[in-house]
């Protein structure tokens, strides 16, 4: 069921507000981890990590899940819907991505700073952590990046789901075919798939490790 034009703009600025608290809170974090790495002193790096736990637990997770929701809830409730155009079935699938990952490292991140809070810790202890977190800091804020393109630019192309429901004009058969843009996103979401899976696997360096 379509929304009301009130209840649609009530949860596009929903949805607007927490996609961009959660960049700029994984701006933050990634700060935090730059300091947490080149800081030699020891408050310093003991200060960010706490930092670290406390804006992934209380800013970018709440901010994550509401965007989530939110984009489901927009997607229901316009005419977009959620599964009838590639871009919002990308949109979604990004979007669920990034969730996900992160909650695979609040684990870790809560490590950090359980080890920081120690009276042997030291502004060098942790560098494999600290460096795994900022490097999928920086792959967080290219998938919302990524996200904020498909939301602004639309690109054109619907699903077989839905094309299978169109009628066309002409009575011939719809092309089921996905645009150029979706297989090239598939074929890069492929090959990050399969780079991740080896680093889980022999590398020790997958979301859910350290």
């Amino acid at each position: 069921m379509l929304m009301s034009p009130g209840a649609r703009k009530f949860a596009l600025t929903a949805h607007v507000l927490s996609s961009i608290g959660w960049f700029g809170a994984l701006l933050v974090f990634l700060a935090h981890t730059v300091v947490s790495l080149v800081s030699g002193n020891v408050q310093v790096v003991r200060s960010v990590c706490f930092a670290m736990a406390l804006t992934a637990w209380l800013v970018i997770l709440p901010l994550s899940l509401a965007s989530l929701i939110t984009g489901v809830v927009q997607a229901l409730g316009t005419a977009w819907g959620l599964i009838r155009h590639y871009w919002v079935v990308a949109k979604l699938a990004l979007t669920t991505f990034a969730t996900a990952i992160l909650l695979l490292k609040l684990a870790p991140i809560g490590q950090l700073s359980d080890a920081a809070a120690q009276v042997s810790f030291s502004a060098s202890d942790s560098t494999d952590l600290k460096m795994s977190l900022l490097v999928h800091s920086v792959g967080g804020l290219v998938v919302l990046l990524a996200i904020s393109v498909l939301a602004v630019y639309k690109p054109a192309g619907m699903t077989r789901f839905a094309l299978r429901r169109a009628p066309t004009p002409d009575g011939k058969a719809p092309d089921l075919r996905a645009p150029p843009w979706v297989r090239v996103a598939l074929w890069v979401a492929g090959a990050c798939a399969l780079a991740i899976a080896l680093l889980a696997l022999h590398g020790g360096h997958g979301p859910s490790m350290h």
